[in-house]
């Protein structure tokens, strides 16, 4: 693929416009959420999806210079091209669009403070310190295994649950149960990079779960994440949502079918399939709930 260094072609294919699903599904589950329980707001919502967006688009710029510079993005990589690597942009222009990106979602956040109150202030903080700790610093999180972890938290309870907050101003049972599901979702697709890139994150230092604990436990935590996550969407009928419990078991049966697809392929690029259609569950799973929620 031929790109011009730093041209409007290179800094969209750096943004990675396909994670956007997993900025966006958290945020229409909050919103279903709230619609739900009768607090849907169309301001806050809309300025909820931007600030997901934004910070998606933050950390993949993040991601992508600090794995550069650490020298992760080598040739023998298996996933997606990275843009510093492939020379599309220039480490200095990586670094402004990260502070152009952040500051973006900071003026962003600071308007939701409107509707959500200053208790928000800390939450979006985080969102920014943790976009860079993820790989950028001395302690790189996602090369010390803790990435799973993140992903609950920056992909489940922060933004499902905020977004329910700044439109309720509340906190229940249901966004709780709402945000564990989203995030053992989204973190399948984290999942199967993972053991896409096992071999190579071992050459790397990059001390994943799946290198820690080999393919076969990787394989079945990922099929696990799934299955979790759709039997927690039983606590739905508790509040008379069959649907936000019957829905959801449409993408069971596809995460079942990518799974053993997921263990046959075992790994190479070709596994840059499964990551395709584990995205492609993942936003199933995402429009299923948040039917089932306002249905």
């Amino acid at each position: 693929m031929t790109v011009k260094t730093n041209s409007i072609k290179a800094w969209i294919l750096a943004a990675r416009p396909k994670t956007l699903t997993g900025a966006a599904i958290p945020v229409m589950i909050g919103c279903a959420l709230a619609f739900a329980y009768g607090h849907f707001q169309t301001a806050p919502a809309v300025l909820c999806f931007i600030f997901a967006f934004l910070m998606q688009i933050d950390a993949n710029f993040i991601n992508d210079l600090f794995d550069y510079l650490k020298g992760t993005d080598r040739e023998d990589r298996l996933g997606p091209e990275r843009a510093c690597a492939q020379g599309w942009i220039s480490p200095k222009a990586m670094k402004t669009g990260i502070a152009v990106t952040t500051v973006l979602a900071g003026i962003t956040g600071l308007s939701l403070l409107n509707f959500g109150g200053w208790e928000l202030i800390p939450v979006g903080v985080a969102c920014m310190i943790f976009a860079f700790l993820y790989t950028a610093g001395p302690y790189p999180l996602a090369y010390h295994g803790w990435g799973d972890l993140l992903v609950l938290v920056f992909f489940g309870f922060v933004p499902v649950g905020c977004t329910y907050y700044v439109m309720a101003h509340d906190w229940n049972t249901s966004v709780t149960i709402a945000s564990l599901a989203c995030g053992l979702i989204i973190d399948t697709l984290l999942m199967i990079n993972n053991f896409r890139d096992r071999e190579q994150d071992a050459i790397s230092g990059k001390k994943t779960i799946v290198v820690r604990l080999g393919a076969r436990a990787g394989l079945i935590l990922y099929f696990l994440l799934g299955l979790f996550a759709c039997w927690l969407c039983f606590y739905f009928l508790t509040l008379g949502k069959l649907y936000a419990v019957l829905l959801p078991q449409f993408y069971l049966v596809m995460h079942i079918l990518t799974t053993f697809k997921m263990a046959k392929i075992n790994k190479g690029k070709a596994l840059n399939m499964i990551l395709g259609e584990t995205s492609r569950n993942m936003l199933i799973f995402g429009i299923m709930l948040t039917l089932g929620l306002i249905l």
